[in-house]
């Protein structure tokens, strides 16, 4: 079921909502006029992005969350609904991210991971459900990512966390059919490599600086994506050619993708020797905010090979499964075309 009213006359919460993809939605959002519940941890960051917000004419309430705590978002659930009366969207995606290896990251770091990446979106789950049930129905859109059913080395803790994210919003599908609410439309996004801050503000326990695997995809891209779920909601979306390319391939032919994307993994993360650094996994990072991570460094060619070659193989792979007769799928790029949602194209 689609949001029970025009993008216009709803409100929609949106958690990690400071920069990256969060920000991205919520002013491509306040373009379309929706009413917006905005939550982060930094309250200076939360301040930029909802003035930027109320400047194209949208209604704004900021409220500072850490979504690791329950009471947190509990509490930010009910401000939306005193605000505005009603929550007929919710945006689950504030995360964080920590590099290392599993045999050696400290398991203060991994646990952190988890508890803002698995369980605050269990508890934005729970604050949502019920309210999205009492305005009628709604959308609650799950962002996850092409991790949820892949995996890179290095980023281990945050792969796990994604896959349980992606098992979290299948699960809980299922129980809301069981039960018979139909009112109720859970949505998962995958993007692959994206080019928001997460990357610089990931902690990092490699030596080595972290450099965005190419290629990437605009958040703009990602947040057009959500808003056009929130008007037309599926059960999963795919975003970027990489996303479709890695996510077919390990379905298909999962040990060869598995080891390309040691390869990958190896070639394509990391740039010139760097400090340890716990990145903003316990404190939010106070710096500028922005939608983009300014990030798209040129890396080594060979670093593009393995996802040439999983896009291959995924494509070839998929079109031999399809039987006779049935047309093949809409390419990635045309996929996107079709279900992105409206709003300035900020790529």
């Amino acid at each position: 079921m689609a949001l029970t009213r025009s993008l216009s006359e709803s409100t929609v919460v949106i958690t990690g909502a400071s920069s990256g993809i969060g920000a991205a939605t919520a002013l491509t959002l306040a373009e379309r006029g929706a009413r917006l519940v905005l939550a982060a941890r930094s309250e200076h960051g939360l301040a930029e992005i909802g003035a930027q917000c109320r400047r194209l004419g949208a209604a704004v309430l900021e409220v500072p969350t850490d979504t690791a705590d329950q009471e947190a978002v509990e509490r930010l659930a009910a401000a939306a609904q005193a605000e505005f009366g009603r929550i007929d969207g919710w945006v689950n995606n504030a995360g964080v991210a920590v590099y290392g290896r599993l045999l050696e990251l400290p398991m203060e770091q991994v646990r952190r991971t988890v508890e803002v990446d698995v369980f605050g979106y269990l508890y934005g789950v729970r604050a949502a459900v019920p309210r999205l049930r009492a305005a009628g129905g709604g959308v609650l859109v799950v962002v996850g990512s092409v991790l949820s059913e892949a995996s890179i080395p290095y980023l281990g803790a945050y792969s796990m966390a994604k896959h349980a994210v992606q098992g979290m919003a299948d699960a809980l599908r299922q129980e809301l059919r069981a039960d018979g609410i139909d009112e109720v439309s859970v949505c998962t996004v995958l993007p692959a490599s994206v080019d928001t801050p997460l990357f610089a503000w990931a902690a990092n326990y490699m030596g080595r600086e972290v450099v965005p695997p190419r290629p990437m995809c605009s958040p703009q891209r990602v947040a057009d994506r959500i808003v056009g779920l929130l008007e037309h909601p599926r059960r999963q979306s795919l975003v970027g050619t990489a996303s479709a390319s890695v996510v077919w391939s390990w379905r298909l032919a999962p040990a060869l993708a598995e080891r390309l994307m040691v390869w990958y993994g190896q070639t394509a993360q990391f740039g010139r020797l760097a400090q340890s650094s716990e990145g903003n996994l316990f404190t939010p990072v106070e710096q500028p905010r922005r939608v983009d991570g300014g990030r798209r460094l040129p890396v080594a060619a060979l670093a593009g090979i393995p996802v040439a070659v999983l896009g291959r193989i995924g494509r070839r792979l998929r079109g031999a499964l399809l039987p006779d007769g049935t047309p093949p799928r809409p390419t990635p790029r045309t996929a996107a075309r079709r279900t992105a949602g409206a709003g300035v194209t900020r790529d």
